[in-house]
């Protein structure tokens, strides 16, 4: 269903995006984990440690293109608050080419040199065979992994995000079935992982596609719309591309801690492999929590209601900052049990060594919960610029504890590089929202006085020209 976020309680609008979108982002995390937890309880520690090293890789592509779909959609939610619905379908027909050249240029890089960045990822030789050919067959799946963010996309611009969410379970149920008869029933290994991820995906595209052409009539693009506007395209880009470089930037960062964790052995990767799916898991309602608010913040950009995005974001980093507390005590108490669903009779090595990561970075949820508030909201708003500058302090903060902490600390050095990069983008975030927000507010300002005082004048003699009759 079509949601106007432009009028209404900002709260209830937020949580009721918000929610469908937690459960779809769980039953993705299920999607990814069930990967993990078949592939290292029915195949064994050297396969989980296989798709931990280099998943990475994949990570920071995902992310790239997350980043690059979501900047392109900006538009078309923005379009939509402003009811330009001839604007909306033009977004959608440029968004497309603009996606569809992305995820080719992607997957061709990624098959090119598939090797290299295995090697530099110090990915040990027994089970380099396995981390290729699990990381080539998701590359050629790439292009339909792109298509699912971008369809679905297009359909929350316009507020709804319960329809993604219906197809996001149905796939992450047929994920799971596909990877338990290809590994089980058929012993492809890690490829039938592989395999079984890129079939789900192809799936979800296809219903988000039929449903998107036959329940809504706006984004169904008529022959015109395709006629490429390069100022238009433009726009896109301007948005999408520092968000695809922001999220590579992160991406980087993260790549480059799982390069140096995995010079610590099979059983540290397994471990901090399972602790980061526990972690992923956990935080999914502050990464629903600033989905919604990216949507949020869109449409109310484009229709010029300012004080409605401060409203919408004091009151969810309120919130963000409730769950943050929760889920923190949570992961704490019960982390070490989960480790167990990943791995089949885990050693104590390995349940210590995933603890240890959990029990250093949940005392920073809060840090991260504020993170995912401001800086979805500031790409809501157009603003790339903040959150690619926020994301280049993330990538500084990790290499430097994954080069001098995990030199000086070992392992502990490495658990500690998400949460100093955390405290360093929150800041940067919220200083550069806090400046922002208030720049528009005085833009708009001045925009709503000027148009006051024109339908003033055009009562009162007074606002006339010296010497013109009055009427």
């Amino acid at each position: 269903m079509i949601q106007d976020m432009t009028a209404g309680s900002p709260t209830k609008l937020i949580l009721k995006f918000a929610v469908p979108l937690l459960i779809g982002n769980i039953f993705q995390q299920l999607f990814q984990i069930s990967d993990i937890v078949i592939v290292g309880r029915l195949i064994g520690i050297n396969a989980l440690a296989a798709v931990g090293s280099s998943a990475p890789i994949f990570f920071v592509v995902i992310l790239i293109t997350l980043g690059f779909t979501g900047g392109l959609t900006v538009i078309t939610a923005q379009r939509f608050g402003a009811k330009d619905f001839d604007g909306v379908r033009r977004s959608v027909t440029h968004s497309l080419i603009a996606a569809f050249g992305l995820s080719i240029l992607m997957t061709a890089l990624l098959m090119s040199f598939m090797q290299p960045l295995l090697r530099l990822m110090n990915v040990p030789g027994n089970i380099m065979k396995d981390a290729y050919n699990f990381m080539m067959i998701l590359s050629g799946g790439l292009v339909m992994i792109v298509a699912y963010n971008l369809l679905s996309g297009f359909i929350r611009a316009l507020g709804d995000s319960k329809t993604p969410l219906y197809f996001l379970i149905f796939s992450s149920l047929l994920n799971i079935l596909l990877n338990l008869w290809l590994i089980y029933s058929f012993k492809l290994g890690v490829i039938g992982s592989a395999v079984g991820t890129c079939i789900s995906m192809t799936v979800s595209a296809a219903l988000c596609l039929v449903y998107m052409i036959k329940k809504y009539p706006l984004l169904r693009v008529r022959r015109q719309d395709w006629r490429l506007d390069y100022r238009f395209m433009m726009q896109h880009l301007n948005i999408a591309v520092p968000m695809a470089l922001q999220f590579s930037v992160l991406s980087l960062g993260l790549m480059f801690v799982q390069s140096v964790c995995n010079s610590f052995g099979a059983n540290t990767i397994a471990a901090f492999t399972s602790a980061l799916r526990i972690e992923q898991l956990a935080t999914q309602p502050m990464v629903a929590l600033g989905i919604a608010m990216a949507t949020y913040a869109a449409q109310n950009s484009g229709a010029g209601m300012i004080n409605r995005i401060r409203a919408g974001v004091r009151n969810s980093s309120l919130i963000s900052l409730s769950f943050s507390v929760f889920i923190a005590l949570l992961v704490r108490f019960v982390g070490e049990e989960i480790v167990g669903i990943f791995i089949d009779n885990p050693s104590p090595e390995i349940i210590r060594t995933a603890r240890q990561y959990l029990n250093i970075s949940t005392l920073f949820y809060l840090f991260l919960g504020q993170i995912f508030i401001f800086r979805n909201t500031l790409q809501g708003m157009g603003d790339s610029f903040i959150p690619l500058v926020a994301g280049i302090m993330e990538l500084v903060m990790r290499s430097f504890a994954a080069v001098f902490l995990a030199a000086r600390f070992g392992y502990v050095g490495i658990c500690y590089a998400g949460p100093i990069a955390w405290v360093a983008a929150s800041t940067v975030v919220s200083v550069g929202y806090a400046i922002t927000i208030y720049r528009l507010s005085r833009k708009t300002s001045k925009l709503f006085s000027k148009r006051r005082n024109a339908r003033s004048c055009r009562k009162k003699t007074d606002c006339l020209p010296e010497g013109a009759p009055a009427e």
